[in-house]
């Protein structure tokens, strides 16, 4: 069996140990909901990073991993709740764009998403008198 993804998540021996006050989401809004194709060692399997810290991994061959992801201080996760793999996350995923990214566990993988969120608008600024 080809080593993958999929693969080193399901026999890591990390847990997933969520820190207080490390909120979900804080970064990679820009792919949240949308497929991600993350190639390692030649395998691509498909991530989707679901709104509230969910997400799912599906190899080539169909099978599913579902599993949690953080993205803060610079880090983005997966977990499957026995492994966790983190990569570095400087600045948002462009459509079309791949980026080459070295992994927590050493493995080089290339991630592209075929499309990105819309990113919301500024908050609305008030005058002087708070309106």
């Amino acid at each position: 069996m080809k080593s993958s993804f999929v693969g080193r998540l399901a026999v890591g021996v990390a847990a997933l140990i969520a820190l207080p006050g490390t909120a979900l989401a804080q970064a990679a809004t820009e792919i949240v909901g949308q497929p991600v194709q993350v190639t390692t060692n030649g395998v691509t399997d498909t991530v989707v990073l679901n709104p509230g810290g969910q997400a799912t991994i599906t190899s080539p061959g169909g099978t599913a991993v579902n599993g949690t992801w953080t993205a803060a201080n610079g880090q983005l996760c997966l977990s499957n709740g026995t492994a966790q793999e983190c990569w570095p996350y400087n600045g948002p995923f462009q459509a079309g764009q791949p980026m080459t990214l070295t992994s927590s566990c050493n493995a080089t993988s290339t991630w592209l998403a075929a499309s990105t969120n819309t990113p919301p608008p500024p908050p609305a600024q008030r005058g002087e008198r708070g309106r």
